[in-house]
């Protein structure tokens, strides 16, 4: 497979995404729109809290093709963050009370400075996440010491595993992945992830594979503990139930396999105004591999800048951003249905 962009699909575009979100003759049921909801529900404009995470994306290059990618990530993408952006990231970093740094791609470890960034990190004293794809970790024998290199800093390792079974794992992120994934979840146990008392902490994240809303996250956890256990001996601290966002290559497998409007109708009639208090954009500031500012991660995808003269990760203004009114649109119906979805999972 090939990323949308690298086949030249209109759904590369950003603000191509953003008019099939928001056309009406794309929905039959006449969505309302989620700032409309928002109000009625007593939250617009969306307000930010004190931000207690800076995610920031080192670039889209992955070493994975994933049906749902938000991202559009893969190994034909190239765009990587710089190591003068990194240093951006620190001095902005230092300027604040943030405590966690929470690290995505793509494969945040195909970035050359990885490790270097991690341990500057590390050393202003914050902690440092990194969402690990699992079979970067196998991949290459450069990759093959992430474990150590992980435990070394402290680093909480979460990773995305859509099913315990090889066929629902694979049919989401390419043939032979859940394979693989076992592997580099048996070498992360055997330094201690995910092992009680080593303070070392290994998350899973799991995502529908069809278009269809996750299950209660508890539940979920209880079985993927019971089938990794069992099969294969592995250990894990605890399991984020994950929604899938009509976003870039999940936009697009909706789109293709005709089950756009009736997902966008299951977000909508899924809407929780207790979820809407608890989203993650309200904690967050997420920075792109080029360091533009954005309320998330999905945002950023969507080319959403934060609404506020603080656009960019050399003119980071903490008082500025923390004025700013969220951007929402359309997408972010997902984050608000049901028990609500983040990147640590569920909000309630």
């Amino acid at each position: 497979m090939k990323s949308l962009k690298a086949t030249g699909n209109q759904l590369a575009d950003s603000a191509f995404q953003l008019t099939v979100l928001s056309r009406e003759e794309a929905d039959t049921h006449h969505q309302p729109r989620f700032h409309e909801k928002l109000r009625g529900a007593g939250f617009f404009p969306l307000r930010p809290v004190a931000p207690a995470v800076m995610q920031i994306n080192v670039g889209k290059m992955c070493n994975q093709v994933c049906n749902h990618c938000h991202v559009d990530a893969g190994p034909d993408r190239k765009e990587i963050m710089t190591r003068e952006t990194m240093q951006l990231c620190l001095d902005a970093l230092a300027q604040t009370d943030i405590a966690t740094v929470d690290l995505t791609g793509g494969a945040p470890e195909m970035n050359p400075d990885f490790r270097w960034f991690v341990e500057q990190i590390s050393l202003l004293g914050r902690k440092v996440l990194v969402r690990c794809n699992l079979t970067i970790i196998v991949a290459n024998k450069k990759y093959h010491s992430l474990p150590e290199f992980f435990k070394l800093h402290g680093v909480e390792v979460v990773s995305s595993l859509p099913c315990y079974t090889a066929e629902n794992t694979d049919k989401q992120r390419g043939d032979g992945v859940f394979e693989d994934s076992i592997k580099a979840l048996k070498m992360l146990n055997a330094v201690g992830y995910g092992q009680e008392g080593s303070g070392l902490v290994l998350n899973l994240v799991y995502n529908p594979v069809g278009a269809s809303l996750p299950g209660p996250q508890a539940g979920l956890q209880a079985d993927y503990k019971r089938a990794l256990s069992r099969d294969f001996g592995i250990v894990f601290n605890e399991l984020y139930a994950i929604t899938n966002l009509p976003v870039s290559r999940y936009l697009d497998y909706l789109i293709e396999s005709g089950q756009y409007a009736g997902y966008m109708e299951k977000l909508v009639n899924a809407f929780n105004p207790a979820a809407a208090a608890s989203v993650m954009c309200r904690d967050t500031i997420s920075v792109s591999w080029d360091g533009g500012l954005y309320d998330c991660d999905f945002n950023q995808m969507l080319d959403l800048h934060v609404a506020s003269p603080s656009r960019h990760i050399r003119d980071f203004d903490a008082a500025a951003l923390a004025g700013r009114a969220i951007v929402v649109n359309q997408h972010c119906y997902g984050c608000t249905a049901g028990a609500g979805s983040s990147c640590g999972g569920t909000v309630v």
